[in-house]
């Protein structure tokens, strides 16, 4: 008796977009983002892919005639995004940075980050090397610690952030699409 498919191992990195709030969401495996909206942008490299996060807060319910709870009761969840951009542009900081302005001049960009108050808030996308998966992120805002680390010999910089995801008004937190074979 087999213990599990193989088929439904999901393996290998993939590709992360960014997208104004409000951009249409894919809704297949096959359409190519940019033809789902021309707002999907691929963020490039990153220094070690990335981690998706999913973690809620729970109380038990006592009661005094029992020795275990009689219920568990959730109290929060907090869903998030972390990865490293290996891509030093000014671009990305805007990104990691939840907006913020880019001047371009003779021979030169230049980045200055928004006021505190004007952050920018995003939506995020990511798909499977294998086109087996993907995962809409409906509404992020960086919170994490943007990092920028530097190191001697071929250590690249890179641009660290961590996207908290936020229920938007008329919708799920998240979308997760995935080929049929892995449905069980």
């Amino acid at each position: 008796m087999p213990r599990g498919n193989p088929a439904n191992l999901a393996l290998g990195p993939g590709t992360l977009y960014i997208a104004v709030l409000g951009t249409p969401e894919p809704a297949d495996l096959t359409t190519p983002w940019a033809s789902v909206s021309a707002n999907w942008i691929q963020l490039g490299y990153t220094d070690e892919g990335s981690t998706f996060n999913y973690s809620v807060d729970s109380e038990n319910v006592e009661v005094a005639e029992e020795l275990d709870p009689v219920a568990v009761a959730l109290t929060s969840r907090e869903l998030s995004l972390s990865f490293s951009l290996a891509e030093m542009t000014a671009a990305n900081l805007k990104r990691a940075l939840n907006g913020g302005t880019i001047t371009s001049g003779t021979g030169i960009v230049t980045f200055e980050p928004p006021d505190l108050g004007e952050e920018v808030r995003t939506m995020l996308g990511w798909e499977s090397e294998d086109h087996t998966e993907r995962w809409v992120y409906r509404k992020a805002l960086q919170v994490g610690n943007m990092e920028v680390s530097r190191a001697k010999g071929a250590a690249k910089a890179t641009i660290r952030c961590e996207f908290k995801l936020e229920r938007p008004a008329a919708a799920k937190a998240f979308k997760a699409i995935m080929a049929t074979a892995r449905a069980a």
